[in-house]
């Protein structure tokens, strides 16, 4: 069961990502926080958005180590805090108006595998979960 905490609260660890991606690291801020196209009210949005993914992350990891033994419920629990913000980036697209990327930014945002790179990483970080979920049947 070890195995399967160390990873879950490595996808804790993540949560700080939106708060670099969206707000630290140029690249991508100049998408998001750091962007004058985007109204007061998107970035409003935005900065709940890193709030929700520190806090998420915080909470994972506070499950998986808080001083009690760790347990297969346990390891459900704090797998749904390490999920939800995550599988929040992939269904997002399932609301008219939204997009991976904003327009101006399309063409130089790489693809890779033919996917956007939030959508990959998303997609990487739940299969982390799932396989952290595996390990704990297997060990539980």
């Amino acid at each position: 069961m070890n195995l399967a905490r160390w990873i879950i609260g490595f996808v804790g660890v993540l949560g700080v990502g939106g708060l670099l991606a969206d707000y630290v690291i140029w690249g991508t801020a100049r998408q998001h926080m750091k962007n004058p196209a985007w109204p007061p009210h998107a970035k409003f949005h935005n900065a709940q958005t890193i709030l929700l993914g520190l806090g998420l992350g915080i909470l994972t990891v506070i499950l998986a180590y808080r001083p009690t033994s760790f347990s297969f419920p346990r390891l459900i629990e704090a797998s749904c805090a390490a999920s939800l913000y995550w599988l929040s980036m992939l269904f997002a697209p399932l609301f008219p108006g939204t997009a991976w990327v904003d327009p101006e930014f399309r063409s130089s945002t790489p693809r890779p595998i033919g996917m956007h790179p939030q959508q990959l990483l998303a997609i990487g970080i739940m299969i982390l979960v799932f396989v952290a979920l595996g390990l704990g049947v297997f060990e539980a």
